[in-house]
Formats: C-alpha cells, structure tokens, sequence
C-alpha cells in the first residue's frame, strides 16, 4: 500500500496526470469547436412572414432566407386570403432558427369546397334552415307560394336558378327557400269543385 502511495506522489506519476489533462482540455476543445462550426451554433435566421404571399413568391423568400420548406394539405378555404396564398406557417414569423431549418406551410384552397343540397324538398322551413346549415350553406331568402302546407319547402332556388336536392354548391353558398303560405290557389279550389 505504501508502494501505491509513492507512485501517486511521484514525478512519474504527476507529469502522466498532467499530460493526461492538457489532452483532455485539448479534446474538449477541438470537439467544441467542430460543434460550433457545423451546427452553426449561435447563428440563427429570422423566420419572415410569409403571410397572404403566392406560393411562387414564398419559394424565393425562403431560398434568400437559406430556409427549406414543405407545403401541408390545403385547409378550408378563406376568403380573407387571395387564392393559393400562405395562410398559415410554423414556425411562425419572427422565430428564430438555424439556417436550412424547414418551415411548414398551409395554403388557401381555390375555392369553398363542395356540398351536396340535403333532402329539404317537403319538410318545413324551420328544418329546412337547420339542416342547410349543417352542411355549411346559408338562407338568404324565402320566398312564399300559394301553396297548401304552410312553411313547408317546395322548392330551392340557387343564384335564380332551380336546383334540387343531391345537386353540389360552394360551401357558405346563399340559397333561396320558395314555401307554401298556407293558402290554395283558385285553379286548385275551382278543379276540385269541379269534381265534386
């Protein structure tokens, strides 16, 4: 035990422990250094907005900003965004990243996509209303014939057009309701008389 001792405080000894430190400093250093230089440490860009840009537009932007990209699903159409234009990124503008960083991106559709006109024809205006809505189209009018069911949809008129049910409009499309009043036309009263 007292031979361990001597060689710990020997010259021998120390100068090995000294060597074996400086090259570790020396490692240490090295491997920090290679780090900082190809992972661009402390270096970072600035995500610009790329907001209501074209997708063209957005494609040199991100080049000049040394950024990569990939464009997601287009979502649900909005009309506060010109068609085809970026209406979401992440990260979001003003983040800061490492250079090549890929940024992702959500397009605005062309349009609002396709509903199909429920079953609407026979059943009251209430309803009517109720299920066009559930489908994501709108009533903008309501129109009332002489008719006998009260309320109850006889028609479906689209930009003054008839349409019928199972027929496809743009999403948030306005639609107008033609309902019966509640009241008989005079040919009908005056056929069934003449009936009788």
């Amino acid at each position: 035990m007292r031979n361990f001792f001597n060689f710990l405080k020997s010259k021998t000894f120390l100068i090995q422990l000294g060597l074996a430190v400086l090259v570790l400093i020396i490692t240490i250093f090295i491997v920090l250094r290679y780090l900082n230089s190809t992972t661009n440490h402390g270096e970072f860009v600035e995500v610009p907005d790329f907001s209501k840009k074209s997708v063209m537009d957005m494609r040199k932007s991100i080049e000049e900003a040394g950024l990569r990209y990939e464009v997601l699903d287009s979502a649900n159409y909005n009309p506060d965004y010109p068609r085809f234009s970026i209406i979401e990124q992440n990260p979001t503008a003003g983040s800061k990243v490492k250079e090549n960083r890929k940024i992702y991106f959500t397009v605005n559709p062309s349009g609002y996509k396709k509903v199909t006109v429920p079953k609407i024809i026979q059943v009251t205006k209430r309803n009517a209303s109720s299920m066009l809505k559930a489908v994501g189209l709108d009533v903008q009018r309501v129109t009332y014939v002489d008719e006998l069911g009260k309320d109850m949809v006889y028609q479906i008129k689209f930009k003054g057009k008839y349409i019928k049910p199972g027929d496809k409009l743009p999403k948030t499309s306005k639609i107008e309701l033609i309902c019966g009043n509640g009241s008989i036309t005079e040919r009908a009263v005056i056929k069934s008389e003449s009936e009788d």
